[in-house]
């Protein structure tokens, strides 16, 4: 039997205060938590949501000094941002705070500091690499180089990412430094470390025995790791932005951002509740769920529960620990250095008043047990078929036909007729699965289940047609509008977790106060007498020019990472200078172009080369429209021999190069010149 508990903390991974958040960050952690929350309140639970920005570590710094700002500017920014964008989107957080609050570092400084009393870290030296130009050490991310196994230029020192091979980044060939180029160089220092090998026992208790209903990717994940056997892990770093470890000897040392950031979770909900946040995190009778992305199970799944053991206290470890698989983006991995991203506080601006479209979008395809592909055309697709066709089109039938035929007051309800229990009976069972899959974290399914009871009011609607049987029964048609209305109240409970201002706007126009989750399934939610508010649009359709533009921003994206990645193919091998004067390249005038029938990629030219004119066959169609090629001068070679293509004899080859974007463009001489000329 499921063990009741008194509260529930639910807490949401730090998001990294370097840049604002995506689509990616959305779906996997802050709309499933939001989702979950909203449930329990719903419920009448006792819930707190904590979230905050985790702002410390080596990429904010490095940001810093590319601006000329200080780190403290980069996080106030971008906490600010995130903060704004967040409640903006109605994520409920009941505290958003930050890891550079003067509670967190004293917060932070007193975990390591009881820690280390209770001899339960580990000091030794050991040698890392040091950048010598900027000197300071520098972290493995910050190493590029070629990868050992794939010879893929500008691996990173702790992973490949074209290979996907796990680094040290002493393994890199010719490593430099990312920052300022140079090479660097091994040099010793010392740190603490977390012994995580002292906990390999307890934590295999605790995870393999006694929470196989976790997620298959947790789950496994975390099995992984303490089959191959938890090894100490260093919990300081050599930098000068971060918490300073507070103890002697450890000047120019800060706590490693994945020791300081978890311990965010703490000290923020002692900033929200001073007085009683032991209850949430240290009595056994109360829950603690971590909502994190897929990248981060091993850190809130072993280290930090390790934390928590070797502090002692008191201090709970996780209930459960839900985390989905990635999100991308149009067919490719999100990526926040390619800039191919959805960003919120972009779509918040391009799609105003749509924010639980993109709720919604997001849950629907939310990646719960595997990689999911966000498209704008999907997203187009989900809100003009199913929320504009079916939730918002049964709502606006339901409460424009109160209107036309009862001036907007609810009328009674009648005796049930079978058609009336069926459509409750069928509710009810919708609610019991959505509960169920609410309760489980199974938020896609969830939604599919609210969903479900727009679709039984359409059915509804269509068996009945009110709009027929008020001409010879008004009563009964009254009695069916009855009906459609308390189904209309039950999506404004069904859809609270999912899309809170899409509820809001419903109980609005029913006349409703606040709901609570047990109402679900009623047949009394909206009294009859009730004036109805004036119909409104819950939802309107995306069209296609909307869509369109960011369509055409994702591939202006994809053109300059191109532009921005772009290296020049290897040389060719050196050849002697005789075969080189072998070329006749000469200068020709385009007297004619136009395309080769039925062929799309070639262009028929006819050339002026100064002695005779030739006719040139070159592939470039897709990229010139022919008219723009007449009168213009072109490189050409001039002494390859005719072949014939789709029947054309081509007496040349017009040279060209291709830029990193994938344009092309014709090699032209800086100033005119006498057709004829050689090109030396």
């Amino acid at each position: 039997m499921e063990k009741k508990y008194k509260r529930t903390l639910v807490t949401t991974a730090l998001p990294y205060a370097n840049g604002p958040v995506h689509i990616g960050h959305l779906a996997g952690v802050y709309v499933p938590a939001d989702i979950y929350t909203r449930f329990l309140r719903l419920r009448g639970e006792d819930v707190v949501m904590i979230g905050g920005s985790d702002e410390h570590g080596v990429p904010i710094t490095i940001r810093a000094r590319k601006e000329g700002v200080t780190p403290q500017d980069v996080v106030d920014r971008y906490h600010n941002l995130i903060k704004d964008s967040f409640e903006e989107l109605g994520i409920s957080f009941d505290i958003y705070s930050r890891t550079t609050s003067d509670i967190h570092s004293e917060t932070a400084s007193e975990f390591f500091r009881h820690i280390y009393e209770k001899n339960g870290f580990v000091e030794k030296p050991s040698m890392q690499l040091y950048d010598p130009e900027a000197e300071r050490f520098v972290a493995d991310r910050y190493v590029v180089g070629e990868c050992p196994v794939c010879h893929a230029q500008g691996a990173y020192g702790d992973q490949c990412e074209k290979c996907g091979s796990s680094l040290n980044a002493t393994e890199l060939i010719n490593p430099r430094c990312a920052e300022t180029g140079a090479t660097p160089v091994l040099k010793e220092t010392r740190h603490w470390y977390l012994p995580l090998e002292n906990y390999q026992e307890a934590l295999e208790k605790w995870i393999l025995e006694g929470h196989k209903e976790w997620k298959t990717n947790v789950y496994g994940q975390c099995k992984s790791w303490l089959d191959l056997g938890l090894q100490p892990r260093a919990v300081t770093r050599d930098l000068d932005w971060g918490i300073p470890v507070p103890v002697e000897g450890a000047e120019g040392k800060v706590l490693y951002v994945w020791f300081d950031a978890p311990i965010g979770y703490i000290s923020n909900t002692k900033e929200l509740l001073p007085d009683t946040w032991e209850k949430y995190w240290k009595d056994p009778e109360s829950r603690i769920i971590n909502f994190i992305g897929k990248d981060n199970i091993v850190f809130h799944c072993i280290i930090f529960p390790a934390m928590l053991m070797a502090y002692g206290d008191g201090f709970q470890l996780p209930d459960n620990v839900p985390s989905n698989e990635f999100l991308n983006l149009e067919g490719d991995k999100i990526s926040t250095s390619r800039n191919w991203a959805v960003w919120l506080h972009e779509y918040l601006r391009d799609f105003p008043g749509k924010q639980d479209v993109l709720r919604y979008v997001l849950t629907a395809n939310a990646p719960e047990t595997k990689d999911n592909d966000f498209t704008w055309r999907d997203f187009q697709t989900r809100n003009n078929s199913e929320l504009v066709a079916i939730l918002g089109n049964f709502v606006n039938r339901a409460v424009v036909l109160t209107h036309k035929y009862f001036q907007g007051v609810v009328p009674p309800a009648g005796d049930f007729q079978p058609v009336d229990t069926q459509a409750f009976d069928d509710i009810r069972a919708a609610e019991k699965s959505l509960t169920e899959s609410l309760e489980t974290f199974h938020f896609r399914e969830a939604l599919r289940q609210a969903m479900e009871i727009a679709r039984i009011g359409n059915r509804y609607l269509q068996e009945t047609e009110p709009w027929k049987v008020i001409k010879t029964d008004s009563e009964r048609a009254g009695a069916i509008l009855n009906v459609a209305l308390q189904i209309c109240g039950n999506l404004a409970v069904a859809f609270e977790p999912f899309l809170p201002f899409m509820a809001a706007k419903l109980r609005t126009m029913l006349s409703l106060g606040e709901l609570s989750w047990q109402s679900l399934g009623s047949t009394g939610l909206v009294p009859a007498g009730t004036q109805l508010g004036e119909p409104v649009l819950l939802f309107e359709k995306i069209e296609d020019d909307a869509i369109q533009g960011q369509l055409d921003r994702l591939e202006a994206t994809k053109k300059q990472n191109l532009v921005d990645s772009w290296k020049p193919e290897p040389q060719q091998p050196d050849v002697p200078f005789e075969d080189f004067m072998k070329m006749d390249i000469r200068v020709g005038t385009v007297l004619e172009c136009e395309r080769v029938p039925k062929a799309d990629k070639l262009l028929k030219f006819l050339i002026d080369d100064g002695m005779e004119k030739r006719t040139i066959v070159s592939g470039i169609a897709k990229y010139y429209q022919p008219e723009d090629l007449v009168g213009k001068q072109v490189c050409f070679v001039a002494n390859f021999a005719p072949r014939k293509l789709k029947g054309v004899l081509s007496q040349g080859m017009i040279l060209s190069a291709m830029n990193p974007d994938g344009s092309l463009v014709v090699i032209s001489p800086s100033a005119e010149v006498k057709p004829g000329a050689q090109v030396k």
